[in-house]
This record gives structure tokens, C-alpha cells and sequence, in this order.
């Protein structure tokens, strides 16, 4: 259930790749070719591409993914959201361009924002839930109706959107009682879960909180931890190593639910 998060940042590559035209695909690509067989999904991040124009580095990547990991889900980590014109564009982006098997939606503008990203019976969506964030609980926690903000959007997801298309929810490792509460409003649908590794997230707590009733039913992603678990020219190694530990972990949690 581990998905390895790829978010280049050009200031953490290792020093002899300072300056490589090509550093940004070359170190995402060894990193997925490292870990590939660790994995149920790769998540790229857009925006650390965008910020250092280099999405066509983004497009050769998710090329390499769907080649060399075709039994890794593809998931854009996009936070894309717009009335219904523009989030058909933002679809297209995501599936067509980049070729993601799941792209991450903010639900804010409701229905006609993801309805795009739910017409395609072979792609879909996971929607911001309960992020793993502190500054989330500003409005997700707000209480609406006797409930909190997340648990309407959970079961707006689970009770109408997962109708329209194939669906999964965004929350939080960080915040395992939010996690277990989403679980239990969403049933099987399935769960990315950020804020293992750099953020705090504790594995045997998500595990515990949001796994389904076989002990799945969960993405859960580590991005730093691992791209970072060494600086020099063996980061390729280190990733391996620290996936396979967190892969490792993941198995063990779900095994002693």
C-alpha cells in the first residue's frame, strides 16, 4: 500500500547534479526505477515542476512510469478545481496530457467541478477530505449540521460522486480519529494518505484507523523521507532502502489489525 511521492526540489539533489540540464527527470526517473516493485502507485506533485518549467520533464516521467511500472497507479497530484469548463480543461491536462491514471480534485465548487474528472470509466479522481495539514482544520473541521465539514464531504463523495465515476478520498495520516471517522462514513472506497515520513504521520496509527476490513484500501504516500533519505550520488539506493523499510512497516500494521 506505499505510494512514493515525487516532488523535485532541485536544491536538495546531490551536489554533482547541480546544474544537469536534465537533473529533474533523471533523478524522479532513478528513484522510480529504484522503488518500482515497492509500490502500489507513483504520485507526482505538478507544482515542483511547473515552479522550474520543467513539465515536460513531468510528461517524459509519467511516460516512463506507465512503461517501465505499468502496475503502479499513475495519481497527478494536481489539487485541480473550477467550474465545470475550465475542470473539463484540468481533466484533459491530467489524463491526456500526462497520461495519470487518478488525478487529486479540491471539491470546493461541488458537483459540476468534478463531474470532468469522473466520465472516464478507466480514469478517476481522489478528493480533498481531511488533509494532513494543521491549517486544514480551518475549515474542514468547521461544524455544519451538527458535524464537522469533512464528514459532509465524505459522504457527498461516498453517497453521489463514487456513482458518477471511480472515487477515493484525500485524508491525513496526521489525524488518524479524523481518518478512522472517514472510513467509517465511506466504507471501502479507497484512501490516499499523506503525511507519513517528513510530516509525522505514524503508520500503525493510519494503518489501524483507515484500513478496510481485509486490511487495505489504502494509498499511503512518502515523499521526502524517501527522495531524501540520502544526499550524495546514492539517493537511488537510499530510497530503496527507505521504501522498503516504510513497505515493510505498512505490511506489518496491516497484519496485526
Amino acid at each position: 500500500m506505499l505510494c512514493v511521492g515525487l516532488d523535485p526540489d532541485p536544491a536538495r539533489f546531490p551536489g554533482s547534479w547541480q546544474g544537469r540540464p536534465e537533473a529533474t527527470f533523471e533523478f524522479c526517473r532513478d528513484i522510480v526505477d529504484a522503488t518500482a516493485d515497492t509500490v502500489c502507485a507513483f504520485k507526482p506533485q505538478i507544482a515542483y515542476f511547473a515552479a522550474t518549467g520543467t513539465e515536460e520533464h513531468l510528461e517524459r516521467l509519467c511516460e516512463h512510469i506507465r512503461n517501465t511500472a505499468p502496475q503502479a497507479l499513475l495519481i497527478l497530484d494536481a489539487k485541480r478545481g473550477d467550474i465545470g469548463s475550465t475542470a473539463e480543461m484540468y481533466a484533459r491536462e491530467a489524463f491526456d496530457r500526462y497520461g495519470a491514471d487518478a488525478v487529486t480534485v479540491n471539491p470546493y465548487l461541488g458537483t459540476d467541478d468534478v463531474a470532468p474528472f469522473l466520465e472516464r470509466a478507466d480514469k478517476g479522481a481522489f478528493f480533498l477530505c481531511r488533509t494532513s495539514n494543521p491549517g486544514g482544520a480551518d475549515l474542514q473541521n468547521l461544524v455544519v449540521d451538527g458535524r464537522p465539514l469533512y464528514a459532509h464531504v465524505a459522504e457527498l463523495i461516498a453517497q453521489r460522486w463514487s456513482t458518477m465515476g471511480p472515487s477515493g478520498l484525500v485524508v491525513g495520516a496526521t489525524y488518524p480519529a479524523e481518518l478512522a471517522a472517514v472510513r467509517a462514513i465511506v466504507g471501502d472506497l479507497p484512501l490516499l494518505v499523506p503525511g507519513i515520513g517528513a510530516q509525522g504521520g505514524d503508520i500503525d496509527a493510519a494503518v489501524a484507523a483507515g484500513a478496510t476490513a481485509d486490511g487495505t484500501g489504502l494509498v499511503i504516500n512518502s515523499s521526502r523521507a524517501i527522495l531524501y533519505a540520502s544526499s550524495g550520488d546514492d539517493f537511488a539506493q537510499a530510497a530503496r532502502r527507505e521504501a522498503e523499510r516504510t513497505r515493510d512497516a505498512i505490511s506489518l500494521a496491516a497484519r496485526a489489525r
